[in-house]
């Protein structure tokens, strides 16, 4: 080392020839972008509103607003800073906001805007379609910023107020604006100074993300502290309470807020289309303590919601009342807890203070019985169980008895009533093979109707005796279907292959008489006339009857049979036949019973004449009603057979 200088640390020191022209270019490029940033710098805004602040000049710049808004300090070479003079080409860089609010933006790419954009939605909102113009952007306490709180529905409305466009993007809300204006939120808003929740203090600003992600705000784990920033003390008391610690440990069936009060239809709990007022707050707590799944799951109290219902609380409550106990009286409102814990409403120690709310002088005896109705088959035993036990075992032995022995002397009597018109020599009326026929046709329209609207009302307590591990009622309703065309198939070879059924058909073609006869019976019933009409063989009622069925039964059977066979039915015609056929079918099915019990039952069971039942459908011979008759001159193929057994012709 020499005068006291390390040669190698010397050496190290000497540039090479090689690096002395590249340090110089980036020196020069150095002092060419300070020169450049000067020149940029050195341009007064005054400058650019020397064209841009004319009239009509630039429809973006004013000249008066950019001067109160929150860029007014800055030079517009700051966010236009590709702009080196003051005379400038175009078209300019597009300005990135960025720039200046990193961390805002940075944000704001994490976003559900941010990432639709990201991925070439141009619709996503960007930072002008929520502040504004950059030229006029004032601060958001300012009545007319966009993002100011009156403001911010209007300006998500700009997108989420169009349904068409909401629909395009799958959103499940899509007229979320419409509903959030009627809601407690924005009516408390419409008052000067409220700082009710709006738009961005549920779903964020720059960090709006989707109710599914688990940083959302609306993130269902997360709602109730999204909430909790304004009803801090209701968030506390929720989060002690059963459902709060059950959200807490991930459990997501838990109800959280928007479960019970809606999300942008929340209404007030005293108004009474509030899902939480006393008129639907049985209903509301139902949707998840009536499901089926839910009480399985977690091995909640069953029947809770039925036996409500029943009870006498429960009775009222459907009758109308809001005043009678509900669920919330109870239980609690947001500070439901398990009946085990010492701390609830529900708890023995503490139900006469609950119950004193609304009954008071109630004392330590109240605990004493089920405060549901406790009716339900399988509930553990008390007072009221044993009490249902005694009256089902005492309708079984008194309504038993009663019936047994009214059922004996009705048999006895309509024996008689029986052999009495034996005795009387009537005459013969239904054969044999059609007294089959009419019986085969009384027991499957019976089986038809019953089948067929319970399969219309499966839920219906008349329609449950035939569901176990099989469905009888569809089976039922097919079979009894075939039965009946066969039986139809058999009468229209009746009619037309045997001479008796050729003679049946002939008398019941309809007639002028027939509406003669029906003038003279309608003035008879009004006292306009002294006697009844003289029917022949059958009257304009049973022909009325006969052909009611013929047409009832060609209606039935083809929109059965297309119903049917529906893979048929819908490869040749449209969807709306198709329902129309079932239309049909329904409403005829309920014409047809209507007409049999209106119609046919008053002649054969409820008319004086004939009641208690008119017998010709077992004993085949005339019924008193049928009596009064004009006897046709072409008599019945079997009136000989009649004659002398001393029957009347």
């Amino acid at each position: 080392m020499k005068n006291g200088k390390n040669p190698a640390a010397m050496s190290a020191m000497k540039v090479s020839p090689l690096c002395k022209p590249i340090s110089r270019l980036w020196l020069i490029l150095a002092l060419f972008w300070l020169s450049a940033e000067s020149a940029s710098a050195d341009i007064e805004n005054s400058a650019c509103l020397e064209c841009h602040g004319k009239e009509d000049a630039d429809p973006f710049v004013d000249g008066a607003l950019f001067s109160k808004s929150v860029h007014a300090d800055n030079q517009c070479t700051s966010c236009h800073n590709d702009i080196k003079e003051a005379e400038h080409g175009t078209p300019l860089k597009k300005v990135d906001c960025a720039d200046c609010h990193d961390l805002e933006s940075e944000i704001y790419l994490q976003s559900s805007h941010g990432q639709a954009l990201r991925q070439g939605r141009d619709q996503a909102a960007t930072c002008k379609d929520c502040h504004g113009n950059a030229h006029h952007i004032v601060t958001v306490k300012h009545p007319e910023s966009p993002v100011n709180r009156n403001n911010i529905s209007h300006t998500c409305a700009q997108c989420h107020g169009d349904v068409e466009q909401m629909k395009k993007f799958g959103l499940h809300q899509l007229a979320p604006i419409d509903s959030y204006e009627r809601s407690v939120h924005s009516i408390a808003n419409q008052e000067s100074g409220s700082s009710a929740a709006t738009c961005t203090d549920c779903h964020g600003s720059h960090n709006l993300l989707k109710s599914t992600n688990p940083k959302s705000k609306l993130f269902w784990q997360n709602i109730p502290s999204t909430c909790g920033k304004c009803h801090e003390n209701i968030a506390q008391t929720y989060s002690r309470s059963i459902h709060g610690k059950a959200v807490t440990e991930g459990i997501k069936d838990a109800p959280t807020c928007t479960d019970c009060h809606g999300e942008h239809t929340i209404s007030a709990a005293a108004s009474s289309g509030s899902s939480v007022s006393p008129a639907h707050i049985s209903a509301t707590c139902a949707a998840c303590h009536a499901a089926e799944r839910i009480i399985t799951k977690y091995r909640l109290p069953k029947f809770a919601v039925e036996t409500y219902m029943k009870s006498y609380h429960g009775l009222s409550m459907r009758l109308g009342s809001v005043t009678a106990a509900n669920c919330s009286s109870c239980h609690g409102k947001h500070d439901i807890l398990p009946s085990k814990d010492s701390r609830s409403s529900i708890h023995p120690e503490n139900l006469r203070k609950t119950c004193s709310v609304c009954h008071a002088g109630v004392t330590d005896l109240v605990v004493q019985g089920q405060i549901h109705s406790g009716t339900r088959p399988g509930m553990e035993k008390n007072a009221s169980s044993v009490v249902r036990q005694i009256y089902i075992w005492l309708f079984l032995i008194v309504l038993g008895g009663m019936l047994v022995h009214n059922a004996l002397d009705l048999f006895r009597k309509l024996h008689e009533h029986f052999k009495e018109l034996k005795e009387a020599g009537v005459s013969q009326r239904m054969s044999v093979n059609e007294r089959i026929q009419h019986a085969i046709l009384a027991v499957s329209c019976i089986a038809l109707g019953y089948t067929g609207f319970v399969l219309v009302n499966p839920d219906a307590w008349w329609a449950r005796p035939f569901v176990g591990q099989t469905d009888w009622r569809g089976y039922g309703h097919r079979f009894m279907a075939i039965t009946f065309i066969v039986l139809s198939i058999y009468h229209l070879g009746y009619v037309i292959f045997t001479k008796r059924g050729r003679w049946q058909i002939q008398q019941l073609a309809p007639r002028w008489s027939d509406f003669v006869h029906a003038g003279q019976m309608f003035a008879f019933y009004l006292g306009l006339r002294k006697e009844r009409a003289r029917f022949e063989h059958y009257s304009y009622i049973e022909k009325a009857e006969y052909w009611a069925l013929v047409w009832g039964s060609v209606i039935m059977v083809l929109t059965g049979a297309l119903m049917t066979y529906e893979e048929w039915t819908l490869a040749r015609f449209p969807k709306w036949f198709f329902d129309v056929c079932i239309a049909i079918h329904y409403y005829e099915a309920i014409l047809a019973c209507a007409a049999i019990v209106i119609w046919h039952f008053y002649f054969v069971i409820f008319d004086p004449e004939e009641y208690p039942v008119k017998w010709t459908f077992l004993s085949g011979r005339e019924g008193p009603s049928d009596r009064n008759r004009i006897r046709p001159d072409r008599t019945e193929p079997d009136s000989r057979k009649n004659k002398r057994k001393g029957g009347r012709q």
